[in-house]
């Protein structure tokens, strides 16, 4: 063994052992920037979803105005529940919603092919849409703003199958209608003193 050999292999570890150290810190500075939460915990001033306390609070105080159809009222049932967390309304609401809505259902592009039923659509849209405007006690506009929602739903032959799909449709952009109201009135109480 040669003496330059003798100071090759001291060399080495060295740097070996400054890259681990290097490689450990910066590991750990990354591992410590992750950190695992449940989705909807309630830890801090968050409460459930995320949805601070006071916005909380602000959103159980919305009265939702009535409405006039099938599957507004489907919405407005879904929004109550999703503001109050199941407390129902208000009896001295600060805030007053109003909904304006409108649904419509069109046949897709699609078309069967068979043997008898050539040229008949067998998909259909329904498309739910609904303005609403935020009033403080006052009749102050606080807030306001429009969502839409698209339900498809396939459409058998029989005439009663094709009608309770259609239904479910329509229940099933309600309710979804109502969870974006939800986030979307949620942001704006957010954004009041």
């Amino acid at each position: 063994m040669s003496l330059s050999d003798h100071h090759t292999k001291d060399k080495y570890p060295i740097r070996k052992k400054r890259l681990a150290v290097l490689t450990g810190l910066v590991l750990s500075a990354f591992v410590a920037g992750c950190t695992v939460q449940p989705l909807y915990s309630s830890s801090g001033s968050a409460g459930v979803g995320g949805v601070p306390s006071s916005v909380k609070t602000k959103l159980a105080s919305i009265k939702v105005d009535d409405v006039d159809s099938i599957p507004a009222q489907a919405v407005r049932n879904r929004l109550i529940f999703g503001l109050s967390g199941g407390a129902g309304e208000p009896s001295q609401p600060a805030y007053h919603l109003a909904l304006g809505f409108s649904t419509s259902t069109e046949s897709a592009v699609a078309v069967d092919v068979g043997d008898k039923t050539e040229g008949r659509a067998s998909a259909g849209t329904v498309r739910v849409r609904s303005n609403y405007v935020l009033r403080d006690k006052d009749g102050k506009v606080v807030a306001k703003g429009r969502r839409q929602v698209i339900a498809s739903y396939d459409r058998p032959r029989q005439e009663f199958a094709n009608l309770r799909a259609h239904r479910d449709a329509q229940q099933r952009a309600a309710e979804e209608l109502a969870q974006y109201l939800v986030l979307s009135l949620a942001q704006d109480m957010q954004k009041l003193p």
